[in-house]
């Protein structure tokens, strides 16, 4: 099976090829001897979770402060507590002009 690697270093599969690998979303790429290793792995969303804190390289003081916030924030909506307007600009209204038949 041939495949082209486009200017963008993006790869096509060939769909017999996907099949045959079980219809992965996901590959592990290793390289042996100048070849492409293409194993196919099953994300799950804690595994997605976990290398998005890896890659953020977010330590454990960055994660408590994260689980505080977050415990704040739904606490004061419990509490039915409001929370603080953004401070948009925002247009003025249009005044709509009178016409002579609106007037008494």
């Amino acid at each position: 099976m041939l495949a082209k690697l486009t200017s963008k270093n993006q790869l096509t599969l060939p769909k017999s090829a996907v099949e045959a690998a079980g219809n992965a979303e996901y590959f592990e790429i290793e390289t042996r001897a100048g070849q492409l290793v293409l194993t196919p792995v099953r994300m799950q969303r804690a595994d997605a979770v976990r290398a998005k804190l890896f890659e953020l390289d977010l330590g454990d003081v960055d994660l408590a402060a994260a689980v505080a916030w977050a415990r704040k924030a739904s606490s004061i909506k419990r509490a039915g507590i409001a929370e603080p307007k953004a401070a948009y600009r925002t247009k003025p209204s249009r005044k709509r002009k009178t016409k002579k038949s609106d007037k008494p």
